[in-house]
């Protein structure tokens, strides 16, 4: 018998606190001014040495997951392995909690958790910096999800400021019983700014701006004006392709929420609320109510991905 060790990763979702959407680049993305929070909603990346790298998924979110290579977590334990000459021989599993299209970044946190327990793993010393950088590659969502916090991101929000935060935030996070496409909701932003005879190009519209009243909210730690400078540029094309979503938004902010905002690209809502009794209540509204699938209660921001333990067992030699 030898001893085997597995490295277990607890990856955090994320909201968008604003989600300002500019004009399609040549390499098909779009401008972005994200300001992004890590939440306690959370998926485990659990890794094993194995002969070959394969992926396994479990938890009430596996619906949907790929278990093959196609999964964002194997592409990123492969993207290490490549660039620290190693052979990417690790069994991934995924138990997965974040809603899957849901747009609060799950198959980022995924990757994100496994670049960061196969750095543990490989015993290959990467600083945080270096991993967000090569995330990059990976997605435009994986680099924040590898960094954790807060932050503000530009670009196709792969460019990223870390933001202060003057106290914790509290959250109820709505699903759907459905998901949105990412691709198809961003098509949508730009069919009707043609359709509209508007700019639709990266070139022709200005680059979106970080808004300074929610940093300030923010970093002030003043929940009242945070829920006021909560916007996502893409919610009200999210509630055209799915009224149900509008619905969601109404029920919450009348069971006590001081504002509701899409996640991303939908179709998970979020609503900031005062304080936990009021993120209960709140909750409990929207599962009265049947306009949601389901409601999580988070806080944040909390910390990137980091390995929270270590087990060792007895496997064949």
């Amino acid at each position: 018998m030898s001893d085997v060790k597995s490295i277990a990763v607890r990856a955090p979702a994320k909201v968008n606190l604003q989600l300002g959407v500019g004009g399609r680049r040549a390499d098909g993305y779009h401008e972005l001014a994200s300001v992004f929070l890590t939440v306690s909603l959370f998926d485990r990346i659990t890794l094993t040495p194995a002969e070959e790298l394969r992926v396994t998924v479990g938890g009430v979110r596996a619906a949907g997951v790929p278990a093959d290579g196609s999964n964002i977590a194997a592409r990123a334990v492969d993207l290490l392995a490549k660039r620290s000459g190693l052979h990417p021989g690790v069994h991934v599993h995924i138990d997965k909690c974040i809603p899957v299209q849901g747009g609060m970044a799950g198959g980022s946190a995924d990757a994100a958790g496994a670049l960061v327990g196969c750095n543990a793993l490989w015993n290959l010393g990467i600083g945080r910096a270096d991993l967000v950088e090569l995330a990059a590659e990976l997605g435009s969502d994986v680099p924040f999800s590898v960094l954790g916090g807060a932050a503000f991101g530009s670009g196709r929000g792969e460019r990223l400021t870390v933001l202060p935060v003057g106290a914790t935030t509290h959250w109820v996070f709505a699903t759907a019983g459905f998901g949105l496409s990412t691709p198809a909701v961003f098509a949508e932003v730009e069919r009707r700014r043609k359709d509209a005879g508007r700019p639709w190009a990266a070139d022709d519209i200005p680059s979106p701006r970080v808004s300074r009243r929610l940093v300030d909210a923010l970093a002030g730690g003043d929940t009242a004006a945070l829920a006021d400078a909560l916007s996502n540029d893409l919610e009200p094309v999210a509630t055209s392709m799915r009224p149900e979503l509008a619905r969601t938004l109404k029920t919450g902010t009348e069971a006590g929420a001081l504002a509701g905002v899409l996640c991303g690209s939908g179709a998970t809502i979020g609503f900031l609320v005062a304080d936990r009794n009021a993120a209960r209540t709140v909750a409990q509204g929207l599962l009265a109510s049947g306009t949601c699938a389901s409601a999580h209660v988070a806080d944040g921001p909390v910390p990137g991905p980091e390995p929270e333990e270590t087990i060792t067992t007895g496997e064949s030699a």
